[in-house]
């Protein structure tokens, strides 16, 4: 038996073998991954190491072995139809007959458009009879401050998100919560609403790197077409800067808010607060 984590060379992903081989003898863990260059000491240290696409359904063809258990990590490939991409690697595990399929999902409050790929990807999952875990991950930490340099160049957060909250937390608390439903028993047919303990307001967000850095950052709030031209003006995509901006709408409406508690249960601990992301993101 196997536990295989794929999308392994990715952020979330490597947290998630990192803190699998804490927990299980190496030889249980493969990583799959497009670039195996991308996770080499992984193999230096005996995690077996398969390399496979989502965009090659052959490639998933033996990988998969009766009784393992399945990470999919979500693809970031918006314009290559994510459902057909995730449902590769489910028909894989089908035909081999795996314990668990976990697929890291998107919170089930989300309406926003970045949350149809999700929803597809789910029904797939459960068509196809696999025993499953839906991991509903909430929104990262990072996805805010490991892109400090625009706000502290212009000592501005900009948002279209009103006075809306997130339940952010860190890739690591939520590799965590993976890591137990991969090693532990009794999660399957089972849907977690990930999130963090506390929840937080931009303006919190602008006071907190003030506090952080000494220096004066406000809160900017503007309209969804804003910041996707904003966003547009520093290089993101058009079709993905509109994706961003109705997160942040979502946001708005309070679609990010999850306080299910789910997180902290599986992960066995409180979840990291936001402030831990800021100082570890301005030592950087």
């Amino acid at each position: 038996m196997s536990i295989v984590v794929t999308g392994a060379g990715g952020k979330l992903g490597r947290h998630v073998v990192e803190q699998l081989l804490e927990k299980v003898p190496v030889e249980q863990v493969t990583a799959v991954v497009r670039s195996p260059e991308k996770v080499a000491g992984l193999a230096e240290r005996g995690v077996r190491v398969a390399v496979a696409d989502y965009n090659a359904p052959e490639t998933f063809d033996g990988l998969f072995a009766a009784g393992d258990k399945v990470l999919l990590v979500s693809g970031n490939e918006f314009d290559k139809g994510r459902v057909r991409q995730h449902s590769v690697v489910i028909d894989a595990a089908k035909a081999a007959g795996v314990a668990l399929l976990a697929y890291t999902s998107a919170p089930g409050s989300l309406t926003a458009a970045l949350a149809d790929d999700h929803r597809g990807t789910e029904q797939a999952l459960l068509d196809s009879g696999v025993p499953y875990v839906l991991l509903r991950i909430g929104w990262y930490h990072e996805n805010y401050t490991e892109n400090l340099a625009p706000v502290l160049e212009h000592d501005a957060v900009v948002a279209a998100a009103g006075e809306g909250r997130v339940s952010s937390a860190s890739r690591a608390d939520y590799a965590a919560a993976a890591v137990a439903v991969l090693t532990g028993d009794g999660h399957e047919n089972a849907t977690y609403e990930l999130g963090g303990d506390e929840a937080w307001s931009f303006a919190e967000y602008a006071a907190e790197l003030s506090r952080q850095t000494g220096r004066e950052i406000a809160y900017h709030p503007v309209t969804p077409e804003a910041l996707t031209g904003i966003l547009a003006g520093a290089g993101v995509p058009e079709p993905m800067a509109a994706v961003l901006a109705g997160v942040d709408t979502a946001i708005a409406k309070g679609e990010l808010v999850v306080d299910s508690g789910d997180l902290s249960r599986l992960a066995g601990r409180p979840t990291a607060p936001l402030s831990e992301a800021v100082a570890a993101a301005l030592k950087d």
